[in-house]
């Protein structure tokens, strides 16, 4: 697959940026053609991991236009998410220390304000991934998906209420009534591939996703799309939307040029990169 984005920015004075682009490290031995982070006018960088263990590359982006790029292959099987639907959930008191954290509230997903709602709506399915299933269907089936109504501000409790959202809105909600079922989740940003998906297909763009830790292990689930998927690239996890922003300016910007690719490179490996100006 190739894979790789282009973010270009207005800045009206020098401006610290940290950016998440590049492929998780847990996959980082798939890349046949290493996804670098390239900006224009070139700058110093300076990468670092963060508490999560995700790949973060800091800078300051100077006055005027300012590019963030990246380009690389990716070998993926071509599988679907993998599906264990006998995987059993562990007990609070049985699990390992270092998976409370994703127990707890955080700044999108608000348990305090969803584990009545939670407890009424699924105390009463199997526990493990059938519990799972039923949240990201009741998500999947609750939420509308429109791009125009994405916020940088709602959390989970809004996203239930208005009940509409976009692919972080999803992973929010369906996150924190996991938590909230005393399953630990975690917020998942990447790639997600159109491959093997019918016709037209959408702009490029990122995606969120989130993994619950059962029988031992983290699994993926997706309640936006409610479906295995194949060509799904993670790059970085966090407890939500607030710990991996793609990237963060600390000063005022202004995003004119968003462009995100995954297509097979074999299929087509001479097809142009898209460009799309917003």
């Amino acid at each position: 697959m190739r894979i790789g984005c282009r973010l270009k920015y207005r800045l009206t004075q020098p401006t610290p940026l940290i950016a998440m682009l590049n492929v998780h490290y847990s996959r980082f031995g798939d890349l046949e053609r290493a996804d670098y982070l390239v900006t224009s006018p070139s700058v110093p960088l300076e990468s670092y991991r963060d508490g999560f263990g995700n790949w973060c590359t800091r800078m300051v982006a100077p006055t005027g236009e300012f590019t963030l790029s990246t380009d690389g292959i990716f070998r993926d099987c071509g599988l679907p998410d993998p599906v264990a639907p006998d995987v059993p959930q562990q007990a609070v008191q049985d699990l390992p220390f270092d998976m409370l954290v994703y127990l707890l509230g955080s700044r999108y997903c608000d348990t305090d304000l969803l584990s009545q709602e939670a407890w009424r709506l699924f105390e009463h399915t199997p526990p493990g991934w059938a519990r799972v299933q039923a949240i990201c269907d009741f998500v999947h089936s609750t939420v509308s998906f429109d791009y125009m109504q994405a916020s940088a501000t709602r959390t989970a409790s809004e996203t239930l209420a208005g009940r509409q959202g976009v692919c972080r809105d999803f992973a929010h909600l369906a996150i924190a009534l996991c938590r909230c079922m005393n399953i630990p989740a975690r917020y998942c940003t990447g790639y997600l591939s159109d491959i093997g998906q019918p016709e037209p297909h959408p702009p490029g763009d990122f995606a969120a996703w989130m993994e619950v830790y059962l029988g031992g292990r983290w699994w993926v689930f997706d309640p936006r799309n409610n479906t295995r998927r194949m060509g799904r690239i993670l790059i970085a996890r966090g407890r939500d939307a607030a710990d991996v922003p793609l990237t963060q300016t600390f000063g005022p910007s202004i995003l004119t040029q968003f462009d995100v690719w995954t297509w097979d490179a074999e299929a087509d490996p001479t097809e142009a990169v898209p460009v799309f100006r917003v």
